[in-house]
C-alpha cells in the first residue's frame, strides 16, 4: 500500500504567543463579586509603581540644597567659622549613621548572586550548571589575577635605564653570544645553526611592495607545472565609471619570461641595458580586489646573505670591477606597504572603458630627476643617521634651513 506524501512536508507553522493583559476592572454590564479588602493590601500597587518611571530631576545643587544661611561666618565679618573649618586637632564627633562612609571598601564583603563574602566574587552562571564548572573557573580567575599581582612590577623608563638595557642588549649579542645557549620558544628538540644580524635592505628600502593573494592560481598552466611567468606579471589598475579593478599581463611564452629576468638580474639596480629589447605582455583577464590591508605589521621581505666573497688577487690585478658593491652577513628586510586579496572578476560584454590594453611592450628608461629626489629621500630613512632628527625639525617648522645648502648624510660613530 503506498503512501501518498504531502506537499507540506518542510512547511513549518511557527505561532507566536501574544497573551493580553488582564482587563484592569471588570467588564460593563456584568455584575462580578469583587472583594472590597484587596484594594488595601501592599501588594496591589505593585504592578502599578513597577510601571512607573521614576523622575530624575537633577537641578543645579545635585539633589543636595545647602542652606548658606546658617553659617553667619559667610555673612559677616569676623564670624566664626569653626563649623566650616573645624580644628584637625579637635575634630567633632561623629553621627553613627555616617560611620560607614569612612570604611574601607576593599575590604568590605561583595554580594554577588545573593551571597557575600571577603573573597573572589563567583562568576553569574546560568541555571542548572554544574558545579565542578563552576568551581574551575573560580580557581582559574583567582591564579590569573595573582599572575597579574606578580606582572606589575615597576619598570625603570628613565633615560639612563634605557641606555643601560641598549648596552646589555649589545653584550648579549657579541660578547657573551653562544648558538648553543639559543632555545626554540616552543620547540625543545630544535637547535641554532646559524646566526644572522637584522639589519635593513638599502637596496630595496625606496622601492614599495604590495602583496597579492589570489584566489585561484593565475595563468592557464595546472598546478603541477611550474610558471616562470607568473613572478614577472603586470598588475594595472584600472576604473570604470561604477568599478575598480586590475587588469592582469603575462609574457607570451615562458622564454620571454626567462629572458626578461636574466636580463635584470645580470644588472645592477636602475641600470638600463644598452640595445635593450622589448618584452611583450599580453592582457590574460581582469581581477576585483576583495580585501585590502592598508597596513601590515607582520609580514616583511627577508633575504638571507651570508656575505659576498671578498675581491681575489686575480681579480685586482687583472682591474676586474665588481658593479654592485660588498654586502656584509646579514638578514635584510624591507616592509611590505599593503596586502590585498583578488579573485576573477565576472567578465560583463556591456562594460565599456577605453583605456583598456591588450599588449603591453616593455622597456626601461633612466630615472628623472623628481624619481631620484624621491629615491633618495626614501633612502635616507635607512642610510643618512640624522634622517629623525631632520624629518623631526621639517615636521614641525614646515621646513628645513641648511648651511650651504646641503645636509651632511653621515657623522662618525662608534661602533659597540
Amino acid at each position: 500500500m503506498s503512501k501518498k506524501s504531502s506537499k507540506l512536508d518542510l512547511l513549518v507553522r511557527v505561532r507566536y504567543s501574544n497573551p493580553l493583559p488582564p482587563p484592569p476592572c471588570p467588564p460593563k454590564l456584568l455584575d462580578i463579586p469583587t472583594n472590597p479588602m484587596r484594594y488595601a493590601r501592599p501588594g496591589f500597587l505593585d504592578a502599578l509603581a513597577n510601571d512607573t518611571p521614576l523622575p530624575m530631576i537633577v537641578d543645579a545643587e545635585c539633589g543636595m540644597p545647602l542652606d548658606l544661611g546658617k553659617f553667619e561666618c559667610l555673612w559677616e565679618e569676623g564670624g566664626d567659622d569653626s563649623e566650616l573649618n573645624p580644628d584637625p586637632q579637635n575634630l567633632p564627633l561623629l553621627d553613627p549613621k555616617d560611620a560607614f562612609l569612612l570604611g574601607d571598601l576593599t575590604h568590605s564583603g561583595s554580594h554577588v548572586n545573593g551571597s557575600s563574602g571577603s573573597g573572589t566574587p563567583l562568576a553569574h552562571v546560568p541555571w542548572l550548571r554544574k558545579t565542578e564548572y563552576i568551581s574551575r573557573e573560580s580557581s582559574q580567575r583567582s591564579g590569573g589575577q595573582e599572575q597579574k599581582q606578580a606582572q606589575s612590577t615597576v619598570i625603570d623608563i628613565s633615560r639612563a635605564a634605557q641606555l643601560r638595557d641598549i648596552e646589555a642588549s649589545f653584550a648579549a649579542c657579541n660578547d657573551t653570544f653562544s648558538l648553543e645557549d639559543l632555545q626554540h620558544p616552543n620547540k625543545s628538540g630544535v637547535i641554532a645553526v646559524e646566526s644572522y644580524e637584522v639589519l635593513p635592505d638599502a637596496d630595496i628600502w625606496s622601492n614599495q611592495y604590495d602583496l597579492f593573494r589570489f584566489s585561484e592560481r593565475p595563468g592557464d598552466k595546472p598546478l603541477g607545472e611550474e610558471d616562470p611567468r607568473l613572478d614577472c606579471a603586470i598588475l594595472r589598475p584600472m576604473k570604470t565609471e561604477h568599478d575598480s579593478f586590475l587588469a592582469y599581463y603575462l609574457t607570451q611564452d615562458d622564454e620571454s619570461a626567462l629572458r626578461f629576468k636574466e636580463t635584470r638580474f645580470a644588472l645592477s639596480p636602475y641600470e638600463v641595458p644598452e640595445g635593450q629589447e622589448e618584452t611583450l605582455f599580453t592582457f590574460v583577464r581582469d581581477y576585483e580586489t576583495v580585501k585590502v590591508e592598508q597596513e601590515v605589521p607582520n609580514e616583511f621581505l627577508l633575504v638571507l646573505n651570508d656575505g659576498d666573497p671578498p675581491e681575489s688577487f686575480g681579480d685586482l690585478a687583472n682591474g676586474v670591477e665588481h658593479k654592485a658593491p660588498q654586502k656584509s652577513k646579514g638578514a635584510y628586510y624591507k616592509n611590505i606597504e599593503r596586502k590585498m586579496t583578488l579573485k576573477k572578476k565576472r567578465a560583463n560584454i556591456y562594460e565599456q572603458y577605453d583605456d583598456k590594453w591588450e599588449l603591453i611592450r616593455v622597456t626601461h628608461s633612466e630615472m628623472s630627476k623628481e624619481e631620484e629626489d624621491e629615491r633618495e629621500e626614501a633612502l635616507a630613512e635607512v642610510v643618512d643617521p640624522m634622517f629623525l632628527m631632520v624629518r623631526g625639525d621639517a615636521d614641525a617648522d614646515g621646513d628645513v634651513e641648511v648651511e650651504d645648502g646641503t645636509v651632511n648624510s653621515g657623522l662618525d660613530f662608534a661602533t659597540l
